[in-house]
């Protein structure tokens, strides 16, 4: 995105290098806990056929050989990617969108799926779109209306109205 706009590009925060490190490194945890848990079960082959956790054993095995690799290649390697992973101003767009989407996963639980929809959406265009304030809550209760009707009541398919329930008073 620096490349559209140079003038926009920020300070460095770290290197392609850094991230595939961190990334293998991840990976390769979740690689040992498979390949431990998948041993807990039964790796092994018996006498009806693979065990329980045979499969899971080697599949757990390529991912940590894999990121080993490519842990070793990132910090070690001759031709490491030392490039600008990201920029400061790039971390804050990422970070724009990825804040509120957090936010808004913990207010499904909260508030359930159509309040904390309606919401998000109409803060989204509002914020981030720079919609006026009408026309943003406008379209998020004309598609959360439209949700709302689809499930609940065209297709019987209660979705989930959270622990406070704030719907509670139009669906019976």
């Amino acid at each position: 995105m620096s490349q559209e706009h140079p003038e926009a590009a920020g300070r460095p925060v770290t290197t392609t290098c850094v991230v595939e490190a961190a990334i293998a490194l991840v990976l390769l945890v979740a690689g040992i806990v498979v390949i431990v848990e998948s041993r807990r079960l039964g790796a092994g082959w018996t006498t009806d056929g693979p065990g329980s956790g045979y499969f899971p054993f080697y599949i757990g095995l390529i991912i940590a050989v894999s990121s080993a690799a490519i842990l070793v290649q990132a910090l070690f390697g001759k031709n490491r990617n030392r490039a600008v992973f990201i920029d400061t101003a790039q971390l804050k767009r990422v970070m724009s969108v990825l804040l509120p989407a957090a936010a808004y996963v913990l207010a499904v639980k909260l508030f359930g799926l159509y309040v904390a929809s309606a919401v998000y959406i109409a803060l989204f265009m509002i914020v981030l779109g720079k919609y006026s304030w009408l026309k943003s809550i406008a379209v998020a209760l004309a598609v959360n209306g439209l949700l709302f009707f689809m499930f609940e009541l065209w297709f019987k398919v209660p979705l989930y109205k959270g622990t406070l329930d704030p719907l509670r008073f139009f669906v019976r």
